[in-house]
């Protein structure tokens, strides 16, 4: 039983040794700054969290091809334990405390540090002036609407940027919202379109009527490296200030390889990749129908 002052968690998936380690790291921001928060993580070698008493590490075995869309079993797992849960990745920190009650978790749903109604997002498709690779997305992402009845011109049917997010309970529209994205990943997958979940995210929210806010997120003060980029260019933060969470990362995302442990890395991914393929193809055919027309 979830305890009051536990009502809500962090969780992640971390897979590979370089995630694993900057989990670990996130791990200990955590247990530093929220120290009465549980993080809840998929790993491929949960054992390797058995000494951080914060994180309740599960295994995990890689569904979708290039991992991104089994975000929705890690967000499965937390919101079977507690009644909210705030999707962080695995490359970022924690750097300041945070508060137990954070007041735009309360309201059941859908948070984002940063999302978009759809024709914002895809703006520039509407103008004409969109690449290949954004125009496909766009596609696959409006055809996957119209199978579930909805349209990317519609002001409920956003996209979310899934890198730092909430879902709190909502009446078992959340087991809902995580049930199309399962049935959506695969098609995203199909199509080509790996990387979609924060589209997959946003049709199947809108789909089980779920509600999706932004939100600063206020008393959440993270870094990633993207970000924290802006955050300089704009004069918002300081590079000297954040070194060492740039160098720390470097470190463990990036670390020094041979050029032979560089080689054995390609062929391993791909190898994970065209098994995943195949493996996704075969799964589907029950229901050609959905994915394939």
């Amino acid at each position: 039983m979830v305890s009051e002052e536990r009502k809500f968690c962090f969780c992640t998936l971390a897979f590979s040794k370089n995630y694993r380690n900057l989990a670990l790291l996130l791990a200990k921001d955590i247990e530093k700054y929220s120290p009465n928060t549980y993080f809840v993580i998929l790993s491929d070698r949960p054992q390797e969290f058995s000494k951080q008493s914060n994180v309740l590490a599960f295994k995990h075995i890689q569904n979708s091809v290039k991992l991104y869309h089994d975000k929705r079993f890690v967000l499965a797992k937390a919101l079977s334990l507690f009644h909210s849960c705030i999707y962080i990745d695995a490359d970022m920190r924690i750097v300041a405390p945070v508060p137990q009650d954070m007041k735009w978790l309360q309201a059941p749903g859908i948070v984002a540090r940063s999302c978009d109604i759809m024709r914002k997002k895809y703006a520039k498709v509407f103008a004409g002036t969109a690449d290949g690779k954004l125009y496909k997305k766009f596609l696959v992402t409006d055809k996957a609407a119209q199978k579930l009845n909805l349209y990317l011109e519609n002001q409920d049917v956003k996209f979310i940027y899934e890198y730092l997010f909430a879902v709190t309970k909502d009446s078992g529209k959340e087991l809902q919202f995580l049930k199309h994205w399962e049935r959506i990943a695969p098609y995203f997958e199909l199509n080509g379109v790996h990387d979609g979940e924060g589209n997959a995210i946003g049709l199947a929210a809108a789909k089980a009527g779920l509600q999706v806010r932004w939100s600063e997120m206020e008393g959440i003060s993270f870094f990633k490296d993207r970000t924290e980029l802006i955050r300089i260019k704009n004069g918002q933060s300081n590079i000297q200030d954040m070194a060492v969470y740039f160098e720390q990362q470097k470190m463990l995302e990036y670390p020094k390889q041979s050029i032979w442990q560089k080689v054995a890395f390609k062929i391993s991914n791909n190898i994970k990749y065209l098994y995943n393929s195949l493996r996704l193809r075969i799964v589907t055919l029950r229901n050609f129908v959905f994915y394939y027309q």
